[in-house]
């Protein structure tokens, strides 16, 4: 998101853009990203910290992105970034061929298959495209010191936050994108990814911490099926998300993946419960401690609700 930002500020050589913040670094926030009246995006519950975050107007386009992070007594569990790039009818013979470039030939990075990626599903049409992958990473490594020399330095508000809290992150990271852009709904680019710490699944303890060595690389999982039980419950978790972020992005059906080969009803995590699903269960909760109900009924009542 960043990058073809700052391509194409370079490329129009936009000097006076006007920058507005509307989140501030460390700042705690629930339930919703707000860009404006109309654009809310709901996050997974719980309380998240607003780690990084731009919002740029200027010359007819207006880009959005917020980072946030979930911790827990120092420790890193979550991460999730949404963007969008408002790109309907400006500059179009520059700025498509850009995002194709960054999207589909970016040799560090992209949405077409590489050995990193444990998963990816996409459709491309003429400039249209619509990706989700699944993949692990260093998040050490890629934050820090990435492959790609064009973004070294860009994650510096990330450092500070990290070192200012003494944050503790995990060796190996699962991470989840989803990319949609098309001139026929609109023509903006939206971006979305989620990244966990792999203990909140559950995960088996890791003991190989590059990137390539990893339990969870594709070339290696296969001798660690501890470790592929928990990827498979992220991919389900991911395609479900995928199909929500489509709906959301308001992905024209033409353009959607097929994905459910990767859906399972078994997954249910707690990061995935609805704020109103957990107000009926809270509900329910009074109903049976008042006697309204019974345990049988309680639990009945709950189970239909998680299903």
């Amino acid at each position: 998101m960043k990058k073809i930002l700052g391509i194409i500020v370079l490329g129009l050589l936009l000097s006076n853009a006007s920058f507005a913040e509307s989140y501030k670094i460390g700042q705690k926030i629930e339930d919703q990203i707000i860009f404006s009246k109309k654009n809310k995006i709901d996050i997974p519950k719980g309380e998240w910290t607003i780690i990084d975050q731009y919002n740029w107007h200027g010359f007819g386009l207006l880009a959005r992105e917020t980072v946030l992070a979930k911790i827990k007594n120092n420790e890193f569990l979550e991460a999730i970034s949404v963007g969008e790039f408002q790109l309907a009818g400006v500059a179009v013979g520059y700025i498509e061929p850009a995002l194709h470039e960054i999207m589909f030939k970016n040799k560090y990075d992209g949405c077409y298959k590489r050995p990193e990626y444990y998963l990816i599903k996409f459709y491309v049409k003429g400039s249209t495209h619509n990706c989700f992958t699944v993949r692990h990473y260093d998040p050490q490594k890629e934050i820090y010191n990435p492959d790609d020399p064009e973004l070294r330095g860009q994650n510096s508000k990330i450092i500070k936050w990290i070192e200012d809290n003494s944050i503790i992150l995990p060796k190996i990271v699962l991470s989840s994108e989803h990319s949609y852009f098309s001139r026929i709904v609109g023509g903006n680019w939206y971006h979305f990814s989620h990244i966990i710490n792999p203990k909140i699944l559950d995960s088996p303890p890791i003991k190989f911490y590059t990137e390539q060595d990893s339990e969870y690389h594709k070339y290696n999982i296969e001798n660690f099926p501890d470790h592929k039980k928990i990827m498979k419950k992220w991919i389900s978790i991911s395609a479900e998300k995928h199909k929500i972020f489509e709906k959301n992005v308001f992905t024209h059906d033409r353009h959607k993946l097929d994905l459910t080969n990767y859906y399972s009803e078994k997954v249910k995590p707690e990061l995935e419960i609805s704020d109103k699903s957990l107000n009926q269960i809270k509900q329910l909760n009074d109903l049976y401690k008042d006697g309204v109900l019974t345990k049988e009924e309680f639990d009945k009542a709950k189970s239909k609700i998680l299903n």
